[in-house]
Order: structure tokens, then C-alpha cells, then sequence
């Protein structure tokens, strides 16, 4: 469903001493004229920047409709073009005014997303802390609990290379571990067999009392539920690092 524009300007600014003036504003020009679905919001928003342009109006209601534009995926080199696009015809002087006021909109400075802030956006679970494993890892992990309570369940996010150490989920019954994929690309391997890669929705059923190391792949954040079998008499006994010879195989 688009995105529908609600405008309340009218009513607060002239509600009292122009009450018509304040429903067309409201109602029929944002509320009908900037939801008809001819054309998106983006256009829309082109189209009033370069009529006000056009009509010599630089105040803040042109001010407004440029941080409108911006917010809904106009990007500065787009407005940049518009703008000296429309001064071809509306007049160079107007495509100076125009630019002050859209140089203090784009200019705007943006926080910079690290590595870890873009992985977590395209993540739906938590990253969360460093892991305070991180002594049986080979690079950075990160630990999120995602339910203490029936079942427990971790979030593990592994940096770019990082794996854990070969270990063992022992059990006298039941027991083992599941782990479910949910972010980048990542492996799971037994002793003895070949490694198996794990994407997002990969379910993985590790048995107690198997030799099994698990991580991400060498050029890919990697998350995964850990989920933790209820057995008997349980505990995990971590082992020898995976070597960077074995490791560096995978792709």
C-alpha cells in the first residue's frame, strides 16, 4: 500500500481565521490531490520543487518541499540536475536561490554506517556483544539471547573469517545442538567429513558427542540461531583452533 500524505499545517496555522483556506489546504490539496496514484510521491515531489522554482518562491514552504523530496529517495545528485535543469527555462537567478536553500538540505551531515551496522539492517535478529566465547574463536563473534526461557536460543554473528573452535556437545542422552541459518554465508563441518555451507534458512542437526567447528565464510558476515538440545549430564569441551590451512580452502 503506498504511503498515504496527511497535512495538518492548515488547520494548525489558519484553522481559526481561515477555515476554508485550511480545508483545501489540508483535505483536498494534500489529503486528495497528493493521493491520487497517477503518479508516486517522488514525482509529486519533483513537480512542486520546480513549480515553486518556477513561480520565483523561495521561502520556507519551497524549504519544506525540498526536505519533502529528500525524504522520500530524491538524492542530491538528482536534485542538483532538476534544479539546473528547470533554471534553463524558469531563469538562472531562480536556480541560484534554489540551490542555497537545497545545499543546507542535502548537506546534511549523514552518520556512517561501519560494516557491522550494515550487516545488522539486513538482519532481522539482534548482532548483539561481543561473545564472551570469543577465547574459543579464531576472529570476532558477537552473542544475542533471543529466548532464555523453554528452549534457549542465541543469535551468533561471525565477522568475516571468524570460526569457532572444533568442539563437542557431550550428553549421556539427548543432547547436541541445531543451528539455523539467518544472515550472510557461513559453514558447518564434522570431523572427518566435508564442510557444509549454511545461508539463510539452512537448518543444521548437530548430534552430541560429534567434533564440529562452525563460522563464517572468508569474505562474509554470517549469522546463526544456536539452538540448544535438552539432554542428560551435558556439557561442551572446546578443542583445537580450525588451522588457517584447513580454513583456507573454503570460498
Amino acid at each position: 500500500m503506498a504511503e498515504k500524505i496527511v497535512q495538518t499545517a492548515g488547520r494548525n496555522q489558519l484553522g481559526e481565521f481561515a477555515p476554508m483556506f485550511a480545508h483545501l489546504n489540508d483535505d483536498v490539496l494534500f489529503g486528495e490531490v497528493w493521493n491520487e496514484e497517477a503518479i508516486d510521491i517522488k514525482t509529486k515531489c519533483i513537480v512542486t520543487v520546480v513549480s515553486l522554482m518556477a513561480s520565483g518562491i523561495t521561502d520556507s514552504s519551497l524549504s519544506y518541499h525540498l526536505q519533502n523530496a529528500k525524504a522520500h529517495g530524491v538524492a542530491k545528485e538528482e536534485i542538483a540536475a532538476i534544479i539546473t535543469h528547470a533554471a534553463m527555462y524558469v531563469g538562472w537567478p531562480k536556480g541560484w536561490a534554489v540551490f542555497r536553500l537545497a545545499k543546507d538540505v542535502w548537506n546534511e551531515e549523514e552518520p556512517v554506517l561501519t560494516e557491522k551496522d550494515r550487516y545488522q539492517n539486513a538482519i532481522f535478529f539482534p548482532i548483539g556483544d561481543p561473545n564472551p566465547y570469543g577465547q574459543f574463536f579464531v576472529g570476532q563473534s558477537y552473542l544475542a539471547p533471543v529466548s532464555a526461557e523453554q528452549v534457549p536460543v542465541y543469535n551468533v554473528t561471525f565477522e568475516p573469517g571468524c570460526r569457532n573452535n572444533w568442539h563437542i556437545h557431550h550428553a549421556k542422552s539427548g543432547g547436541g545442538q541445531m543451528l539455523i541459518g539467518v544472515g550472510g554465508r557461513g559453514y558447518y563441518q564434522e570431523w572427518g567429513k566435508e564442510p557444509v555451507e549454511i545461508t539463510p534458512g539452512t537448518v543444521i542437526n548437530i548430534p552430541a558427542n560429534v567434533k564440529h567447528w562452525h563460522g563464517a565464510a572468508p569474505d562474509s558476515w554470517f549469522s546463526h540461531l544456536a539452538v540448544e538440545v535438552a539432554g542428560e549430564e551435558t556439557s561442551a569441551e572446546w578443542l583445537e583452533a580450525v588451522s588457517d590451512e584447513d580454513y583456507s580452502v573454503l570460498r
